[in-house]
């Protein structure tokens, strides 16, 4: 699919399609019950993130939002992990 082709289908994704994407996504298959192929996916997931960039989504409910609040160290000293948060 040519660049300009994809950028007009981002264009045209209802948020109810994008939520479809989304879910599709997350569970590697189409509604139907069919597996999403590995190229399926890796497309799906860049429309959804183009699709959140072009409809200004704040950065903490984007997928695959790394929520970087208390990382580093806690008052304790001891490390703390970054959280990743899945917006459904």
């Amino acid at each position: 699919m040519s660049d300009m082709n994809f950028e007009r289908m981002i264009e045209q994704l209802t948020p109810q399609m994008y939520e479809g994407l989304k879910r599709g996504v997350e569970l590697g298959k189409w509604p139907d019950g069919r597996a999403l192929s590995a190229e399926q996916r890796e497309l799906c997931l860049e429309a959804i993130l183009r699709f959140e960039a072009r409809h200004n989504v704040a950065p903490e409910q984007r997928t695959g939002h790394i929520d970087r609040h208390g990382c580093g160290s806690d008052q304790h000293g001891e490390a703390s992990g970054d959280t990743i948060k899945w917006v459904n």
